[in-house]
């Protein structure tokens, strides 16, 4: 037998349904079928946090889980999120709630989309699923400042004391370090 090829002028009639068939492909996406899965992960995910260890902790301890935490942002490549976490520490407000006061709502924003993250990252070192963050727009952002570099701590500095920029001068220190 010989395989039919059709010539290259002949007009292939297109295939024409009267009637649907109701067979459809399902491999398209469906907006009600993802918002069911999340709902579904989320009714999963609930801890019961009575049954959680709540062990004693320092405050350094969360200091330090909290550094290790931004620290790990930077390395994802979050440095908007890493600046917003390592500008100030942590306060502790009442007994099991520590506040982080940032400087503007953009930075709450971004916070917030890692902040399940950092929370239990923290609960989890500290082995105390107990304790509670919160954020807060600070409401005097000048005092609490910390400094990134060297020149900005000597800036600052000068500007307490100007005998500084002598002293520089005359041993030609450099302060960009």
């Amino acid at each position: 037998m010989k395989p039919q090829y059709a010539k290259v002028n002949d007009k292939v009639e297109p295939k024409t349904l009267k009637a649907p068939s109701g067979k459809l492909s399902t491999s398209h996406l469906s907006i009600k079928k993802i918002l069911e899965k999340k709902e579904d992960e989320k009714d999963g995910d609930t801890i019961d946090l009575r049954n959680m260890p709540r062990n004693d902790f320092d405050f350094d301890d969360l200091k330090m889980l909290w550094r290790r935490f931004a620290f790990m942002m930077k390395d994802e490549g979050k440095l908007t999120t890493y600046n917003a976490l390592i500008k100030r520490d942590p306060k502790l407000k009442k007994d099991q709630i520590y506040t982080l006061e940032v400087d503007s709502q953009s930075q709450i924003d971004y916070i917030q989309s890692h902040f399940t993250d950092l929370v239990s990252f923290i609960r989890k070192g500290l082995k105390n699923y107990d304790m509670s963050i919160e954020l807060e727009v600070t409401k005097n952002q000048e005092e609490e400042v910390k400094f990134q570099t060297g020149k900005d701590r000597f800036t600052a500095l000068a500007r307490k004391n100007p005998n500084l920029h002598s002293l520089k001068n005359t041993f030609n220190l450099d302060i960009e370090f």
